[in-house]
């Protein structure tokens, strides 16, 4: 792991870019806690780990007393994206826009994506334990099909949040009911390109005991900013 560059926010977080070969991250840690517990921040369908929200959310949870890290996984961000991801990609808008089923399309999009990003999330993980102003236990927040598949292959995940979304690949949907770590899942009552139904069956779907459905009205993007305060204590008792 390189670091290329740091600067000091004011509200007491140092933020680091870095790059660990060809994969690109940012790391927020707080200065008043060393070594803080690590939380993965992943956003979803290939947006970059600079997305406004994703950093927003970051930086709170650093203030928190979290450290925190996002990557730019295989076809997220810059990083090239194949040619088959971006034809998909633009059928499913299409289709979208259409009103015509997604199913199959979104299976050729988001399948690859979770496959590839995996093992590099992984990679980032072993590197960031390594330093010594983190300590574990690790949490995972954010894009929910690759939540699952972390969950249920990295035994060092002790907890997980989720932003609810219908779509999820068959092989996760498969896969959640293996998932056993403390759940907070996150549900928009109205977004648009989710179905409700499919993500209250994914949250019944999960195998852990101690699983939490916060949902809210309003679409995609329109989560309260108190949710984002509500995972922050929600990680605060599962990352001890």
């Amino acid at each position: 792991m390189h670091f290329t560059s740091e600067r000091r926010l004011d509200d007491g977080v140092l933020e680091r870019e870095f790059t660990l070969g060809e994969i690109p991250g940012t790391l927020w840690t707080p200065e008043s806690v060393a070594p803080a517990p690590l939380i993965l921040m992943a956003h979803n369908n290939g947006l970059p780990k600079a997305e406004p929200r994703l950093v927003a959310r970051a930086r709170l949870s650093a203030a928190y007393g979290h450290a925190v890290a996002t990557i730019d996984a295989a076809g997220c961000g810059d990083r090239p994206r194949s040619a088959a991801a971006e034809q998909a990609r633009a059928e499913l808008r299409r289709a979208m826009r259409a009103g015509e089923p997604v199913d199959e399309i979104f299976e050729s999009l988001v399948g690859p994506l979770v496959e590839n990003a995996v093992p590099e999330w992984r990679l980032a993980l072993d590197a960031l334990l390594a330093l010594p102003e983190i300590g574990g236990p690790v949490g995972y927040a954010g894009w929910t099909a690759l939540g699952i598949r972390m969950a249920v292959v990295e035994p060092r995940i002790a907890a997980a949040g989720f932003f609810a979304g219908g779509y999820v690949p068959r092989a996760q949907r498969e896969e959640a009911r293996q998932v056993a770590i403390p759940l907070l899942f996150l549900l928009q009552w109205d977004d648009e390109g989710n179905p409700r139904q499919r993500a209250l069956d994914l949250f019944d779907a999960f195998g852990s005991k101690a699983k939490t459905l916060h949902a809210n009205l309003g679409g995609h993007t329109g989560t309260p900013w108190f949710e984002r305060e509500d995972g922050d204590r929600f990680f605060g008792r599962h990352l001890k």
